[in-house]
């Protein structure tokens, strides 16, 4: 933690935005364990947050002092080649550190190196195009939730392509392996299974996504139990939702997570290619740094698999999942285990880290917001 000045408006179309609700994301772990690149002393993390608008710059149109926000994890332009196409995660505009991503708020000077919301205030850029006023009805835990977590577990789902009765393999119980989990049911899914190896994790994703659970650490080989439970042909969907932490094996995660010498853990990734039915379809929402990753693609390519996988695009997801959650379908708080003070900021990123007190998703409350 450290004392840095409030942020300043830099372009006419800039918001200030006081925070009154941020995340810890499983994606910030990868920041925190250094596994992205380009990641300087003094930036501030966070993609997941919503707030007060506090100022405006003389260009914006659409927000007023004091509407509540929520503001999505991308920083999109809304006017370039792929935000035109709805591929607001893929800005051509936002990001000159990278050919891939667009920009992420938090996320280190490979996504731009636009400070995040783990703070008091923060800038938001493109104040007309990204923000969007919370709806009356909807409670601040549930709306920090729709910014990155709900929406990016649903666009994993909805990558997955579900046909009716299909049968989903989630990887990973963490927030959006459990938001992805419940989505599929509302795509059409026939069995849903999630695999995880913490027990908390496990008994969420059967209470709060009516999942099957498996844990990795009860069998052998986990992919081959899988594959028996699934008449030996192999699940006809497999969601990613685990990313560039994945354990499960000691080598890979050396090589990544300790060595750096990839761009992440790819035994989940693996596991999916190898779980996933010939012809079925493999969706992957977990992220991944840009270092090379040793994927068995060729796997894929013999099995005539469809690899499907982005950034989310938030903001695009938000009418559907709006409907979801005033319909009952979605309490994306659900998932909430802790609220942290943004003084005890770094006690949270521990506990996060650790797996400690059962946590699934930690809430922060900066002090901005008493």
């Amino acid at each position: 933690m450290e004392e840095k000045d409030i942020p300043a408006i830099e372009h006419p179309n800039d918001a200030i935005v006081r925070v009154t609700r941020a995340a810890i994301c499983g994606s910030d772990l990868h920041l925190y364990h250094g596994m992205m690149p380009d990641t300087r002393v003094g930036h501030t993390f966070g993609h997941e947050f919503i707030g007060e608008v506090h100022r405006v710059g003389p260009s914006v149109q659409n927000l007023q002092l004091g509407d509540r926000v929520m503001v999505p994890f991308n920083v999109f332009c809304g006017t370039c080649y792929f935000c035109a196409r709805g591929l607001y995660s893929n800005c051509h505009n936002v990001n000159p550190n990278a050919t891939a991503v667009g920009g992420i708020y938090g996320y280190s000077h490979t996504c731009g190196g636009y400070d995040g919301g783990q703070a008091e205030y923060v800038r938001v850029p493109f104040a007309d195009v990204g923000p969007a006023v919370i709806p009356e009805w909807m409670d601040d835990d549930d709306a920090v939730l729709c910014t990155d977590a709900l929406p990016t577990g649903y666009f994993g789902a909805q990558l997955g392509d579900i046909a009716e009765g299909d049968v989903v393999v989630v990887y990973g119980a963490g927030p959006v392996g459990l938001f992805a989990a419940r989505s599929a049911w509302l795509m059409g899914a026939g069995r849903v299974i999630v695999v995880d190896h913490l027990d908390y994790r496990l008994e969420k994703a059967r209470e709060f996504a009516h999942a099957e659970p498996i844990s990795f650490t009860e069998h052998a080989d986990v992919v081959r139990h899988l594959k028996h439970l699934t008449d030996g042909l192999g699940a006809d969907v497999v969601i990613d939702a685990v990313g560039a932490e994945a354990d499960g094996n000691l080598l890979q995660h050396v090589t990544s997570a300790k060595l750096k010498l990839q761009g992440g853990s790819p035994v989940a990734l693996n596991w999916a290619i190898d779980t996933v039915r010939k012809g079925g379809t493999v969706s992957v929402i977990g992220a991944y740094g840009p270092l090379f990753s040793a994927v068995k693609f060729g796997d894929a390519m013999n099995k005539g698999l469809t690899l499907r996988m982005n950034q989310c695009p938030v903001k695009r997801q938000w009418p559907r999942l709006f409907e979801h959650i005033r319909n009952g379908y979605f309490k994306p708080s659900d998932v909430i285990t802790h609220h942290v003070p943004l003084e005890h900021i770094a006690e949270g990123y521990h506990m996060f880290s650790a797996k400690l007190d059962n946590c699934i998703k930690p809430i922060v409350v900066p002090t901005a917001a008493a």
